[in-house]
């Protein structure tokens, strides 16, 4: 069952109501069921922005003596309210005990209507049947980080510029807003000036800098050769990674 949020205008301002939230459960099962495992998406990281749907991959793996038989549900709960039922698990034996068991459900920024304040820590809870009728009933059995999509613009100048003269390089950051669908200032934050060398395929960080409150980025380096330079942003809970295209500076 997942959240539906209807929209009313109360006192001029929109406000949101959960439809439908299921009712909280305690751990819980029979026999020698056990999750040993839980990842979403394959790096139990996932990053939305604000145009277009998202698919949750979960996959969690369970073993129990006599085998798996299958998976009921996999319910993702969030910050402020948010949740997320996926549809029925497919279960894949991985020998004669453990078997891994997948689901997925699309999350839509446009239709969902999500917080700003669901970004955060995501909990996946899982109900797994066992061959012989034992079960396990796992609430938090992992959990993953969903993310606000974050955009980074990078601009270094002069170009072309003269060996051993400045390069002041500019840019900005901004991530999601869920509330508004369009992107927002990400002010604040620290970020790493980085450069490649032309002809080699890795960056290497020059220094960390932060933005100011507006998410605006302006440093300055030292020319030496030809090369790429990028702002990169390493993420954090509410707020994807993001490395931003280089730009190319000729040095003469």
């Amino acid at each position: 069952m997942r959240m539906r949020a209807s929209v009313a205008v109360v006192g001029g301002a929109l406000a949101l109501s959960v439809l439908a939230v299921p009712a909280a459960q305690a751990d819980g099962g029979y026999g020698d069921t056990r999750i040993t495992k839980v990842v979403v998406d394959g790096d139990n990281k996932v990053s939305m922005g604000v145009s277009s749907p998202v698919t949750l991959k979960v996959s969690v793996t369970a073993t129990d003596d006599s085998g798996i038989e299958d998976a009921e549900y996999f319910t993702l709960n969030g910050p402020d309210y948010g949740i997320e039922t996926t549809g029925k698990p497919t279960c894949t034996a991985v020998n004669s005990t453990t078997s891994t068991c997948t689901a997925s459900v699309t999350v839509d920024p446009k239709v969902d209507y999500y917080s700003n304040k669901n970004a955060g820590t995501w909990y996946v809870d899982a109900f797994v049947n066992a061959e012989d009728g034992d079960f396990v009933w796992k609430e938090k059995a992992g959990s993953f980080w969903f993310q606000r999509a974050a955009r980074l613009t990078v601009n270094a100048a002069p170009e072309p510029v003269k060996k051993g003269r400045t390069v002041t390089v500019t840019g900005a950051l901004t991530r999601a807003n869920w509330e508004l669908l369009k992107y927002g200032a990400y002010g604040s934050q620290s970020v790493k000036l980085q450069f490649r060398k032309k002809g080699s395929s890795t960056y290497s960080t020059l220094k960390t800098i932060t933005a100011d409150s507006a998410g605006n980025l302006r440093t300055t380096t030292t020319a030496t050769v030809d090369g790429y330079y990028r702002f990169s942003f390493a993420g954090n809970s509410t707020t994807s990674a993001v490395s931003a295209a280089g730009d190319f500076v000729d040095v003469q």
